[in-house]
């Protein structure tokens, strides 16, 4: 199995620790997060993993020689001269990734008990586009779904922006979730971004696909997890891992 990791960002929020440092080796618990990822999916059975590093990216590379890849095939998507975004930064990856089986995207500062292999499994047997982890917990930006669990639109419910394809009148009643940041896409869903530009998030490129390509949202039962991206959840970071699985 295929995992692509989300590790270039600048790492803005957890200033100053990312004035030295890449956010993906900032510790939790004197663990690196991008280590307690690796390991997650080395667990799961991922054997293949893309990194995309910007932001002292020869910090990360040093990291992984030292480690030995962590006794996993792990390739790194340059993107030193320029930050692509999440959507450019699988364009940009795809003959990394190759096109044979699905793949499995996470972005490294979050902690999660989802069984990352169950997940990949579901969207084997959904045989769709893309499944996108989500759930029901409050922020100001929301997913919409229908009955069918399709993705419809986009809904800021703090300003009140829709973004769909859709007449905006009637995804607006469709179910609101949010986004984890963990997905799994199969190779159709790469290839649909040729036309994109260079640089773009994969957020606005789902909600312009969702007609054509199918793009579903899947909960889990018991979901329990921490974005640690931010220094307000850095502190509490190292408490919520030790309680996971």
């Amino acid at each position: 199995m295929k995992a692509f990791i989300f590790a270039a960002g600048m790492g803005t929020r957890l200033k100053p620790l990312t004035d030295s440092l890449p956010k993906a080796l900032v510790p939790v618990d004197g663990v690196p997060m991008l280590e307690i990822l690796l390991i997650k999916l080395k667990r799961a059975g991922f054997t293949e993993v893309v990194i995309n590093v910007h932001h002292f990216a020869d910090q990360i590379e040093d990291f992984l020689r030292a480690k030995a890849n962590f006794g996993m095939q792990i390739t790194c998507s340059d993107e030193r001269a320029c930050l692509l975004d999440t959507g450019g930064a699988l364009k940009q990856a795809r003959p990394l990734i190759g096109r044979d089986e699905p793949l499995l995207i996470h972005n490294v500062d979050i902690l999660s008990n989802v069984d990352l292999k169950s997940l990949y499994q579901q969207h084997l047997e959904n045989r769709c586009a893309a499944t996108l982890l989500v759930s029901q917990r409050d922020t100001q930006r929301y997913l919409l779904f229908d009955q069918e669990d399709r993705l419809t639109g986009w809904h800021n419910i703090a300003t009140g922006e829709i973004k769909t394809i859709y007449n905006p009148q009637e995804v607006i009643h469709d179910r609101h979730l949010a986004f984890s940041g963990i997905h799994v896409v199969s190779p159709e869903v790469l290839d649909a971004m040729v036309n994109w530009p260079t640089v773009f998030s994969i957020t606005p490129f789902y909600l312009q696909s969702c007609k054509q390509l199918c793009i579903k949202g899947t909960q889990v039962d018991h979901l329990r997890m921490m974005d640690i991206g931010k220094a307000a959840t850095l502190d509490q970071a190292a408490a919520f891992l030790n309680t996971l699985p």
